[in-house]
Formats: C-alpha cells, structure tokens, sequence
C-alpha cells in the first residue's frame, strides 16, 4: 500500500460538498481510495470536536475503523479504542517492529491551529500501485516524498510567475488570521 495522510486547514469552512465529490470522482477512476477522512474543529481554547467524513461504504468503514484516529493517537473510540491500540503498539514492538520514534512522531493535531478547523483524509494512491512494484522489483525503497510549493515551480520553468503566486495564494489562503 502507498498511503498519504493529507492534513488540510480551514479558517473558516465553506462546505458545499466539493471535496467529497472530488474524491469520489477518484475514487470512481480507481485513482485512490479514501481510507478514513476526519473533520477536526479546534475550538480558541484548543478543545477538539471530531466527525467522520468518508465516501466509504458502510462495509468498508465496519473494516477499516477509525484509522486516522488511530494514526495520530486520537482516542475517537474512547478507552476501549484507546487500550486496543496500546495493545496492537505493544505487540508491534514485542515482535521487534520499530513503528516510529520520537523524533519522528508528527503532532498533527497540534498544527492545526485554535478557532479553526481541518479535514484530515487518509488515501491509498491505486496508481502507484504498479510504479511500487516496479520499484521493489528493481531493489528501490522510498526515501522521502513531499508536496513542492507552486513558488519553487517558477525557478525550473514549470509555471510562469503569475500562475505561481494565484496557485500559492489560493493554497495559503486559510492560513492568514482572521
């Protein structure tokens, strides 16, 4: 599996089913499937109030759970959920797998910041499936991947400068005050 977690902020969400829409256009394509997608609101006292969001069937969210939950250590499912992840952590470690150290650990929920919100969406790149295999085949294993800002396209001649800045604007929009 190639996974993503995708963390999108939002000041002030104007939802009019966009987003959902698009992802189930990909999911229709068999381009990527949508995992486990959680809304996330951060009250201005930094309380956190957490809703489900998925084009998944009711049989695949009985499968596959809250995932992104339990990806950035969100008790969704209370004590219960809670206890099952420390017990499936501890028999990851105990079997000798080193899931991720402290170094490495990514706050998500402390990014986003108070008096805004966020759509956390884990996806499953379907595409990349053949180009992973290849890979592996070839004796090749990842070793970083990252979004390049719109900006840094301009150096390299991949998009003019003026194309550059709207795209920028519009991806930092919703990270200027209020």
């Amino acid at each position: 599996m190639w996974l993503q977690l995708i963390v999108l902020g939002f000041n002030h969400p104007n939802f009019h089913g966009e987003i959902i829409a698009e992802l189930e256009r990909l999911r229709e394509s068999d381009t990527v499937r949508v995992i486990d997608a959680l809304a996330v609101h951060k009250d201005a006292d930094g309380e956190v109030e957490v809703a489900h969001l998925s084009n998944l069937t009711k049989d695949e969210a009985i499968e596959l759970g809250s995932k992104v939950g339990a990806l950035i250590g969100l008790g969704i499912e209370g004590e219960e959920g809670l206890e099952a992840g420390a017990e499936a952590g501890a028999e990851a470690a105990a079997d000798g797998v080193e899931v991720f150290s402290d170094e490495e650990a990514w706050d998500v929920l402390e990014d986003i910041p108070n008096d805004s919100a966020a759509a956390l969406v884990l996806i499953e790149h379907h595409w990349a499936v053949p180009l992973r295999d290849a890979i592996a085949r070839a004796g090749g294993f990842r070793l970083s991947d990252g979004f390049i800002s719109p900006l840094d396209l301009v150096e390299i001649g991949l998009l003019e400068a003026a194309e550059a800045e709207q795209l920028h604007a519009m991806e930092n929009a919703t990270t200027a005050t209020p």
